[in-house]
């Protein structure tokens, strides 16, 4: 295969992914086709132009939800939440109705529901919006990204790094079956995606949350349609080797010791990192799961790494792994070989010892308890929303600004090594309170995708 018949390959399988790029994706393909496939700006310019693959066009996400922009004007922050959910919920049921049939703007209904998505994230957003509006009127009620295909500047005179374009992120659809998402693009598109070490792309799109089978607890109906944007998620959950780290950086969340600065009452219940010896943990278990740690000890350390803990949904999504209406990240039965659970090894195994999902993650079923973000709301799914669904007091910037002011349970999900068949399930949720420090207790981490 020629170097330009392997290019093209690559345009085809990106197209799957993405059908519009931006300018910043155009040059990145561009600067990979001249460093890795030894071709031309105009030779690669002409294969993106035939096959289809061009800069699209900006969206007018006031006519996608059928709004005007008085109606935006003068109003508080809670009525514009209230307009912007309200045209999103009529214009999404109409598009479910009308199933998987293509549009006359020649989008699938999928598509339609992805761009219904986007226009309620920027304009329920206040600094979104406004970032929106100040091109928006700047520009008149249609506005395109105009497409130049002459050369934008001297690649060959720039730095060797690729350009990093904006992250893609994959439709569920586009996963093949038995692969995860890493492995499912090839090598010369991972590229673009920027997805940190020991992380997994978790795609965007819808999954269903719930489970209504006979034996759920109430707390796990209905079954409900969600639907998430895109983010990165740990492979493995936090170790005692990562944690340390983190204490030792922070001594202020160190376990509690008279001579020393340490975590305060306040964030546990007296039990924190107790089967430590100090500031280490037990020898031989650096590659196991932190136990003994408080949600507020997670979540300092998800700010510390840069990251933060997920939502119970995106929790979920993930250890679903693509798969639809199944109890395990791996399908319907469980044994000793797929997953550390009912007193089988009367404690944590080194984190990565039983096989993936198809997300490339790990030890989601079982091990220890994972922290999330939310508060307990035994019947949230009743009343869930359908997009990125996430329940406290307050939004999740605030949740995260506030971690330690929060006093209500929190949800904790994956079951551990003393549950039996029925906690381990992906549905079954959990809950304690945010200081407790049980043995059974450990968390991993998810970072947005900007």
């Amino acid at each position: 295969m020629s170097k330009r018949e392997e290019f093209t390959e690559v345009i085809n399988a990106f197209k799957t992914v993405i059908p519009n790029i931006t300018h910043k994706q155009r040059r990145g393909l561009l600067r990979q086709a001249v460093q890795n496939y030894d071709l031309s700006i105009e030779e690669a310019s002409e294969i993106l132009k035939s096959l289809g693959l061009m800069v699209g066009d900006e969206i007018n996400f006031f006519e996608v939800l059928r709004l005007s922009i008085e109606e935006f004007q003068n109003q508080s922050e809670d009525i514009i939440t209230k307009i912007v959910d309200e045209a999103h919920k009529k214009c999404y049921s109409e598009s479910l109705q009308a199933g998987g049939r293509p549009r006359a703007d020649g989008r699938t209904e999928e598509q339609w529901r992805t761009v219904l998505n986007q226009a309620r994230d920027t304009l329920i957003d206040t600094h979104k919006r406004n970032a929106y509006l100040e091109t928006f009127l700047s520009e008149g009620d249609r506005f395109e990204i105009p497409v130049d295909d002459s050369p934008q500047e001297d690649i060959e005179t720039q730095s060797t790094e690729p350009d990093i374009a904006a992250p893609v992120i994959l439709a569920e659809d586009t996963l093949p079956a038995n692969q995860n998402v890493q492995t499912a693009i090839p090598e010369s598109i991972q590229l673009i995606v920027d997805v940190p070490d020991n992380m997994t792309l978790i795609p965007t799109g819808e999954f269903q949350m719930g489970s209504n089978e006979e034996k759920a607890n109430e707390r796990e109906k209905p079954v409900h349609t969600v639907y998430i944007d895109g983010f990165c998620m740990d492979q493995y959950l936090v170790t005692n080797a990562q944690f340390k780290e983190f204490i030792d950086a922070n001594p202020e969340w160190r376990k509690p010791q008279w001579f020393k600065k340490h975590i305060s009452i306040a964030y546990h219940n007296g039990s924190y990192l107790m089967h430590w010896s100090g500031d280490d943990f037990p020898d031989g278990k650096d590659d196991h799961p932190v136990t003994r740690v408080s949600w507020y000890a997670a979540m300092a350390y998800s700010q510390w790494v840069g990251k933060r803990l997920p939502t119970e949904a995106e929790w979920e999504k993930a250890a679903r792994g693509g798969l639809v209406e199944k109890k395990y990240p791996w399908g319907d039965s469980i044994g000793r070989g797929k997953a550390n659970y009912f007193y089988h090894t009367r404690g944590t195994t080194p984190v990565g010892r039983y096989p993936a999902n198809r997300y490339d993650l790990y030890d989601m079923c079982g091990n220890v308890w994972e922290w999330c973000l939310d508060a307990y709301n035994a019947d949230f799914y009743a009343n869930s929303p359908s997009r990125n669904p996430f329940f406290d007091a307050n939004n999740i910037e605030w949740t995260i600004a506030n971690f330690r002011n929060i006093k209500t349970s929190r949800v904790l999900r994956g079951g551990s090594w003393s549950v039996d068949a029925q906690g381990a399930r992906v549905a079954y949720r959990f809950r304690s309170s945010p200081a407790d420090t049980l043995p059974i207790f450990g968390f991993r981490c998810v970072k947005e995708i900007n």
